[in-house]
Formats: C-alpha cells, sequence, structure tokens
C-alpha cells in the first residue's frame, strides 16, 4: 500500500471533478494537479466566473433556452425570428448547434431531455406541457421535432405527434431529415442511415 497520497484538500477537489461529464479519475487528477500549479489570481477567476455562471444564467420559462438574470433570453427577447415555426430540441446546446447552421430563423423549445424510461424519464419529467400550451396559445404553423434519432428521441418525436394530433392542434408536424454525413461515403454507413437517405431523398 502506498505510505504517500494527496493531501485531503487535493482529494476533495479531484472528487468534485469527477462529477463533471467526461471526466475520469485519471482526468480529475490531471486538472487537480494543473489547477493547484496555477497562480491564485486564477483560481480565483475560475470560481468567480463558476459562481457567476449558476446564480446569473437559468432556464427560460417560455422556451428552456438559456436565461440570463440581466440581460433575459436571447430567444424568446429576438422580435426577427419567425413566428411560424417552432423547433422542439431537447437541450439548450442543440439550439447552439442548430443557429451555427445560420438555416433556421424560427423559434425554439427545449424539452430538457428525452423520454428515457429505462432511465425513469417520463413525459412528465420534459417541458411537454408547456410545448403543448405554446402551441395552443400561439400562431405556429409548424412543429419541427428537432429530437434525436435513438431509440429514445424516436419514442419522444412519436409521442409528441401523437399528442399533437389527439389534441387537434392544426400544425404541420416535421422532422429533422437523416441520412448521409456531409464528406461520408456510402460504404461506412450503416443499413438505417442508408434506408433514411433513401426515404427522404430529395429532387436537385
Amino acid at each position: 500500500m502506498a505510505r504517500l497520497n494527496f493531501p485531503e484538500e487535493i482529494k476533495n477537489l479531484i472528487d468534485t471533478l469527477k462529477k463533471l461529464p467526461g471526466i475520469g479519475p485519471r482526468g480529475a487528477e490531471r486538472i487537480a494537479v494543473w489547477l493547484i500549479n496555477q497562480d491564485r489570481e486564477f483560481a480565483s477567476l475560475l470560481s468567480k466566473v463558476v459562481e457567476d455562471s449558476v446564480q446569473l444564467i437559468g432556464a427560460c420559462e417560455i422556451c428552456g433556452f438559456f436565461k440570463s438574470h440581466e440581460k433575459g433570453c436571447f430567444s424568446c427577447d429576438d422580435s426577427e425570428r419567425d413566428g411560424s415555426v417552432i423547433c422542439v430540441v431537447e437541450q439548450p446546446t442543440d439550439v447552439i448547434a442548430l443557429e451555427k447552421t445560420g438555416a433556421f430563423k424560427g423559434t425554439y423549445h427545449c424539452l430538457g431531455g428525452k423520454i428515457a424510461p429505462l432511465d425513469n424519464i417520463g413525459p412528465e419529467d420534459l417541458r411537454v406541457s408547456s410545448l403543448i400550451s405554446r402551441i395552443e396559445g400561439s400562431d405556429f404553423g409548424e412543429v419541427i421535432l428537432g429530437v434525436g434519432s435513438d431509440v429514445e428521441g424516436e419514442a419522444t418525436a412519436n409521442y409528441l405527434a401523437d399528442l399533437i394530433v389527439g389534441k387537434g392542434l392544426k400544425v404541420d408536424i416535421t422532422r429533422l431529415a437523416q441520412g448521409l454525413p456531409a464528406g461520408g461515403g456510402l460504404e461506412n454507413a450503416d443499413e438505417l442511415t442508408l434506408y433514411r437517405a433513401l426515404d427522404g431523398r430529395r429532387k436537385v
């Protein structure tokens, strides 16, 4: 058994860092040691930035995107967005990904996840009721289901589509097209991807 180990303070730092997504024990150790070797000014800056983010940023009550307590929701407060179409996504980070394309000018609704029975996540755990309320109280002509294409994503999309139709809401329901990635060859695609690429083909 090793006679030497990290001081208790560093152990606590490592244990805290391990709770971050994508950070394992070895990675947490490297980050902790790196932080310890930085000057105190950086440590103070880091702690302040983290605290400010937690204290000043929350979820928008309307769309679920990031909201600044000082500057509001950049999505809902944008008067130039197309109010006739709404794109439903799983997480706020999905909004960032779509915005980077510059192709979508409509509004968003973040569910906060997807239906995953194995993880005990049902529709009641997501922002589904607020989505229905928004559709009922707005003039949306199209609802884009922009959730993932995995099993849970498909289940979520099907649930939302059935719910919207069942409520008698007169909107077009669409799904993001799925198929071959840009620059990808047919030999590297799986059967489901090729099927969806063929099924979603368009005229050129």
